[in-house]
């Protein structure tokens, strides 16, 4: 027998399903007004890709009808004015995020028979993460790209989830820190059948296909579309059930997830299901190394 509680996260990840497929369409409507207006302007703009790469992880209902302007996808049932709790994390580190994008993936340089170590300095604590560039060669060569330009440095982590989301990840690597940020190109999703996804145990969550995305795995966020995979990232704190769409694209170390506990204890503004963490999250520096 279902349970009230179980029927209560199915409904709720329905949900973020419907509501990314919203984002995309405002993204779309964005991105034609845009380039009409730059177009009856006599504009010159050089093309860089507007795509937002989000998953079913973004922002609030707020800063989606104010940011749909800038094609965000963000879109959260928060409070009009939250609240914030207690910030356990430091000052960040001067500097402002990056705004430049490319046209198109970038070139692969990648060893794939390396092992490659992604590390994340953040105010909250250091990240280590592993990166599987054996299983997942395009997105591990991207971020080595992006992470070498510069394109992580002082950005937010934007977005977390916890219990009454059904899911428990920390999002970042968008510059714009709205979640509606991407690098101007996409990639397709890798790595989909992974050993490091988990079959669930709840009969509800094997019905509706899900996996379990366990505690310790980096994954690539995305829009509902295929081939869209950009530079945003999730940091899985806790087992999360999400449809196996989202690239697994290495795993966070022991001094990682201690950071990512202090996060995700302090808890999210107003006290929402989802939405900007209590705790100020920037990276202030993102390098990544072949070991």
């Amino acid at each position: 027998m279902v349970t009230n509680e179980q029927r209560r996260r199915q409904l709720a990840r329905e949900k973020f399903e419907r509501q990314q497929q919203r984002r995309e369409a405002q993204r779309r409507k964005a991105r034609n007004r845009n380039a009409l207006i730059a177009a009856g302007l006599a504009v010159l703009i050089a093309a860089g890709g507007t795509a937002a790469a989000t998953g079913a992880l973004g922002g609030d209902d707020k800063k989606d009808d104010k940011a749909s302007a800038d094609a965000t996808p963000s879109e959260l049932p928060t409070p009009t004015a939250p609240s914030r709790g207690p910030d356990p994390c430091a000052k960040p580190a001067a500097g402002s995020p990056a705004k430049k994008t490319w046209k198109s993936e970038p070139e692969m340089t990648v060893d794939t028979s390396a092992s490659y170590t992604m590390a994340l300095k953040t105010t909250c604590g250091n990240i280590d993460l592993k990166l599987d560039a054996a299983k997942a060669p395009h997105t591990v060569n991207s971020l080595n790209f992006l992470a070498g330009q510069g394109y992580f440095d002082h950005t937010k982590c934007h977005r977390l989830t916890g219990e009454a989301a059904g899911i428990y990840v920390l999002q970042c690597g968008d510059p714009q820190g709205t979640g509606a940020g991407g690098p101007g190109y996409t990639l397709a999703e890798e790595n989909l059948k992974s050993d490091l996804l988990q079959e669930p145990k709840d009969e509800q969550l094997k019905q509706a296909k899900m996996k379990i995305y366990p505690a310790g795995t980096i994954a690539m966020a995305k829009t509902q579309q295929p081939h869209s995979t950009g530079s945003q990232f999730f940091l899985v704190y806790k087992d999360s059930p999400l449809q196996p769409d989202y690239t697994p694209v290495g795993t966070i170390g022991a001094e990682g997830r201690k950071t990512l506990d202090k996060i995700a204890g302090a808890g999210i503004q107003g006290g929402a299901p989802d939405g900007p963490p209590n705790a100020t999250v920037v990276v202030d520096k993102a390098t990544v190394a072949k070991s």
